[in-house]
């Protein structure tokens, strides 16, 4: 089985938590690049600047907007990853979105999970929420999810879930929700929430220890930010507050099994 993995930075991105956990997955399945999408058609230069980096022999090189698609085997697995890392394009979205179902093609993609974060009126201090719909009705029964429900603006995450459905590829959407409130990147917990997700959908775990340690100190440092301001720092209770009210049905035993669940597949990855 392979499955493509996208997350575009910009709009679709609240915390860079998206593209964050993408790049996570990349260095920790040591993903190899297969192709790219040349941005010149896509991207608005004076909007999404080239930037002039360094090279090891000292000399300068301008690195451009590229979409870059990279492959890897998921070890103890017979699954397949395909990582689509790229900025949302500024021009001819639906040209884009082919280009790229046309490398998915190539590469034997059989269902695509994109990734997003938004920002939202949710606390810092609760365990970060991830929406996760399916559009298509076949594999949305099959994992126990419900088509999407939202109307509205959408980014090229929104575009590429309807093209790849009309496509014929079954696409499922993961969305974490930012605190509004602390939305400058990085955002390790909702990172972190994103990666759980993931984890959840292929079946295999995904070693998060560092990141774990990361979204403690962030919780901290926020918390510590709120202490020192009244006026946020009510706020934050009173999105505590109504966080707790509306979860409490379901602080279910399904819940805390996800959890063990969890737990018994990364230990079963540290045995000898």
């Amino acid at each position: 089985m392979t499955v493509m993995l996208a997350a575009f930075e910009g709009w679709n991105d609240a915390g860079e938590a998206a593209s964050d956990a993408l790049k996570h997955l990349h260095s920790l399945w040591g993903a190899k690049r297969v192709a790219v999408i040349e941005p010149d058609d896509f991207y608005d230069f004076q909007f999404t600047r080239p930037e002039v980096r360094l090279t090891s022999t000292g000399g300068r090189k301008i690195k451009w907007p590229v979409t870059k698609i990279a492959r890897a085997s998921v070890p103890g697995t017979e699954i397949d990853v395909v990582l689509v890392h790229g900025i949302e394009p500024s021009y001819r979205w639906r040209a884009y979105t082919a280009e790229l179902l046309a490398k998915a093609a190539e590469l034997n993609v059989n269902y695509v999970l994109l990734v997003g974060a938004l920002l939202a009126d949710v606390p810092h201090s609760r365990p970060i929420p991830v929406t996760a719909t399916c559009d298509d009705e076949e594999l949305a029964e099959r994992l126990g999810l419900e088509q999407s429900q939202y109307e509205g603006p959408v980014g090229i995450v929104g575009v590429l879930n309807e093209l790849a459905l009309l496509a014929g590829l079954p696409t499922v959407s993961l969305w974490a929700a930012v605190p509004h409130y602390v939305a400058q990147s990085p955002s390790p917990k909702a990172e972190l929430a994103l990666l759980n997700r993931i984890e959840d959908f292929l079946g295999v775990p995904l070693n998060t220890t560092d990141l774990v340690d990361d979204a403690q100190a962030w919780e901290r440092g926020v918390n510590d930010l709120a202490a020192g301001d009244p006026e946020i720092a009510s706020y934050v209770h009173q999105l505590e507050e109504a966080k707790d009210t509306a979860e409490l049905p379901e602080a279910t035993g399904e819940s805390i099994a996800k959890e063990f669940e969890r737990y018994l597949r990364r230990r079963g990855t540290e045995q000898p």
